[in-house]
Parts: C-alpha cells; structure tokens; sequence
C-alpha cells in the first residue's frame, strides 16, 4: 500500500467552479449546468429547475426500518440459509452477531472449473463467488442501528472473506455492495450486504483507474486525495470524510473518502474500521432524517485484487452512498450521462445541517 500525507484540501475542480460562481450555493441559481466527472469520465446535467428545492426531497417509497416478521437470516433460522462461509464471533456459539453465507440464488458459480488463464475472447466460464453478510442477527435491527464498533466488525468480515478469496488467482476483483430496500434490489428486509468476486475487472473500475491514471500522468498526485472541498464536505473524523461529490450523479449521492492514500479496501485495520463505522452510521442516519427513510444502495471502490504494482498511486479506494430518489430513463440509458436535479453544494448543505439525536 502507498501511504502519503495527509490528502490536501481542496481539489481543482472545486476551486475551478468556485472561481467560475462567486455564490456557491447554486440554489441561488436555477440555470443548468453540466459536470465532467473526473472519476467515471462521464458528464452530468445538473438541472435544478426541473424539481422541488433541495430540501424538499424526500422518498415517495420509504423502507420500514422495523419489519415485525422472521426469515431465513433470523437467529435461529440458519439451517434454511445457504452453506455458512464463516460466523463473527468465530465459533460454533448459536449466538452469533454477523454470519457470512453463500448465497442461496448466485450470479455465478463457485463449482464451475476455475479459469486458468487471463481471459479472452467474448465467452468467459461463469465461475465466481457470489456471497451474503448478514450483519446483524434480529430482523428489525438495520445498519444504521448498529453501534460503530458493530459496524467495523461488518468491514472486517468483508474484509476477512476478500483475504480469503486472494488465495484464488482467476478473481481479479470483489464488489461490495449493500442493497436497503425493495425498490434498491433488496430481496429480502433483513439487513444484509453482498460480495461478488468476479474473474473480470467490471468496465466501470476499468474507467475509474484509466481515468484516475489520467489524472496522475498529469498533475503527479491522486485525484481523490484532493478531492475535498469545503461547499462539499457533510463531515469529518480523524481518518475518513464525508462529502458530496464535485459530479454527482445522483441527488443527495454521498461519498465516504479515506484522508490517507490507499488502493485495497481490505488493507483497513481493526482501529479505522470502527471509526469509518461511526462515520457510516452518522451519514445514513442523517439521510434517513432528512430523505424520509429512503432505499439505498451503497458499493465500496476499491483495487483488483492482482493489479499492477503502478496503479497504486493514483489508486484510491472509497464508499459511495446512492439514496434511490429519481428514476432513470431514455436519456440516461442512451447517453450515459445522468440528470441531477440538485446541485451538489446544495444537498451537501442540506445534510450537513441535519441534526442527528446523540442517541440511536
């Protein structure tokens, strides 16, 4: 892993648009603008006049955050699940808090023959692992219920199944994924998040390094170690930050960057996953508050597991929070770019100013 200082504090980009509207809150304006996302290289149309103010957003299909029912994920109720993978704490104690699983309907499959070779041609062999966390025991507890310590033990259990699948030398990369309500893709209520170790580098990584590559062979530095910009920011620890991207595709769209440089998302220790935990909680209890309980969706971005040593640098591992407001349509599906009808300074505002309860 490369280490650096900490990341600087304002990136270009911010300072760019800055210069470009000396008020930058851009409620105070209604005209359309597009964004270069720098990340993803894709542009974004931020068109505010199209929707309600800013804080005004809410979901129209709220998850119910304390479903009275039991289901396979209930303590109790393992033996309808899919083979258990490992349990926290590391045990045969029924009293379990997290338990990683196969899952029961995979994408892919981990019986098929394992890849011997970098793949070519356009037909690859569906192996992989496609796997469940289930993060807490009793169903009408949700992550956002979970104390920071509880929540790092959930980081350190993807963690721990991503160590175990390095071993496997045809799984170039391993998505992280969370789905909270129907309307998110969630299939079941009982809070839970995915893993699927693929023996590809999915398209849009691919972009994201060339992109970030892009950046690096131009300036010598991260691009997402300058990324943090005051009008953006929602909140700070000691090691992680919080903030709306410069680009966001989606309103109220919430990023959690670390402040040192790393590529591998499963190089986290035990200390910073905990607090990484506590800045978890704090941003999906402030979008519950604000945004009316809404289905998300939230994916961690990290490194292929057998990349090349010269993408660390530039390299640079973070959680995207995406609250299911709008939907998508012709536009988006055709052209690839997203239209945003809040600006990120505006709901960055917005949830920087929610008032979270000390308790909960």
């Amino acid at each position: 892993m490369v280490q650096s200082a900490e990341c600087r504090v304002q990136s270009a980009e911010c300072r760019r648009h800055q210069t470009q509207h000396p008020k930058t809150m851009a409620s105070e304006n209604t005209n359309p603008e597009l964004r270069k996302d720098a990340v993803w290289n894709r542009w974004v149309v931020f068109s505010p006049g199209r929707a309600k103010r800013p804080y005004e957003f809410k979901s129209t299909s709220p998850t119910d955050p304390n479903p009275v029912q039991q289901c396979p994920f209930c303590i109790g109720h393992e033996h309808e699940c899919a083979p258990e993978i490992f349990r926290v704490p590391p045990t045969n104690d029924p009293d379990w808090k997290i338990r990683v699983i196969q899952n029961l309907y995979p994408a892919l499959s981990r019986t098929l023959p394992e890849p011997q070779h970098a793949p070519s041609g356009s037909v690859l062999s569906g192996f992989g692992f496609h796997d469940v966390v289930i993060e807490t025991p009793v169903h009408p507890v949700h992550l956002f219920h979970l104390s920071p310590p509880e929540i790092g033990n959930v980081f350190l259990a993807y963690i721990q199944r991503i160590q175990q699948l390095t071993s496997h030398d045809s799984i170039q990369y391993v998505q992280v994924f969370k789905n909270h309500g129907a309307s998110a893709g969630a299939s079941m209520s009982h809070s839970h998040s995915q893993m699927m170790a693929l023996p590809i580098v999915p398209p849009s990584v691919s972009t994201r390094l060339a992109s970030m590559k892009d950046h690096f062979d131009q300036t010598g530095k991260c691009f997402i170690c300058e990324i943090l910009c005051e009008d953006l920011l929602i909140d700070s620890s000691t090691n992680f930050f919080s903030l709306v991207p410069f680009a966001a595709a989606y309103p109220f769209e919430i990023w959690i960057v670390p402040r040192f440089h790393s590529a591998h998302f499963h190089e986290l220790d035990a200390e910073k996953a905990v607090e990484l935990g506590g800045l978890l909680k704090l941003m999906l209890r402030k979008m519950n508050l604000q945004l009316n309980n809404p289905p998300f969706n939230y994916m961690i971005h990290t490194s292929p597991l057998h990349g090349n040593e010269s993408e660390l640098p530039y390299s640079h591992w973070f959680i995207q929070i995406v609250p299911q407001l709008i939907g998508f349509a012709g536009f988006e599906l055709g052209t690839g770019c997203y239209i945003n009808p809040v600006f990120p300074e505006d709901a960055a505002k917005v949830l920087r100013e929610v008032k979270v309860p000390e308790s909960g």
